[in-house]
């Protein structure tokens, strides 16, 4: 079955699944909600779905089974940002609490991983879908970014050879290894894969059924590790 394959590097990124109110989580490789609101941005995509307006639906991207091998493991870190705040009773510049009457100060605590690196896979049997989408981060319609808008790639989200004919395992093992070679680099990666209720071992919140209304469902992983791979001779490009 055909995969294809994505890079998600930068100094910066952020892939929560349970921020609530003033704590901002962020995984420790890319969520799902997340790669498929990336896709949409590439597409051109709105939140609301429409009707024959010529993208996938929302179902449609939903069904491709996603893997990410971790090229480059981020360190966890915290910003601390505050919004609004008055000086004086009346300021029009503040941000409004939950009793709806006093402004004031909001404070959040907003975590992300720096200096990850990750390679992204996506199967399907609809080979003209990853070739769209293929094309789309070749030549994306709105500014992509790694899980928040001032989060931007470093390098391009389209890798060469991205579209592989190869099972998502597959692609995600064999791909030459994309970490900084300046540094001494690991002898095996840690791969996450979808996988089924029976087989997986970990529960996560973040299939997304609809962007406008912030619903989400679980999906289902597993966690392994493979050799870091030397070169991709094993997948055959579709490009």
């Amino acid at each position: 079955m055909p995969t294809l394959l994505l890079r998600l590097f930068g100094p910066m990124q952020s892939w929560g699944t349970q921020s609530r109110f003033s704590i901002r989580d962020t995984g420790l490789e890319p969520s799902k909600s997340g790669v498929i609101g990336l896709l949409c941005a590439a597409l051109g995509k709105s939140r609301e779905e429409r009707p024959n307006d010529g993208w996938p639906t929302l179902a449609v991207l939903v069904a491709l089974r996603m893997g990410v091998r971790v090229d480059r493991e981020g360190v966890m870190k915290a910003d601390y940002h505050t919004a609004g705040g008055t000086h004086r009773q009346g300021d029009p510049y503040g941000v409004m609490k939950a009793d709806g009457k006093s402004r004031g100060t909001v404070t959040s605590q907003r975590y992300y991983l720096s200096d990850a690196d990750f390679l992204v896979g996506l199967e399907s049997d609809e080979i003209a879908l990853l070739r769209q989408l293929n094309d789309a981060l070749a030549q994306p319609h709105w500014q992509l970014s790694l899980g928040r808008k001032s989060f931007v790639p470093s390098l391009p989200v389209w890798v060469p050879d991205a579209l592989r004919e190869a099972s998502l395992r597959d692609a995600l093992s064999g791909y030459s290894w994309q970490g900084d070679k300046r540094h001494e680099p690991p002898d095996r990666l840690r791969l996450v894969v979808e996988a089924t209720p029976e087989t997986a071992a970990e529960v996560r919140q973040d299939v997304p059924l609809s962007f406008a209304e912030r619903r989400f469902t679980i999906r289902y992983v597993t966690t392994d590790y493979v050799p870091r791979p030397e070169g991709d001779e094993a997948c055959i490009s579709l490009a």
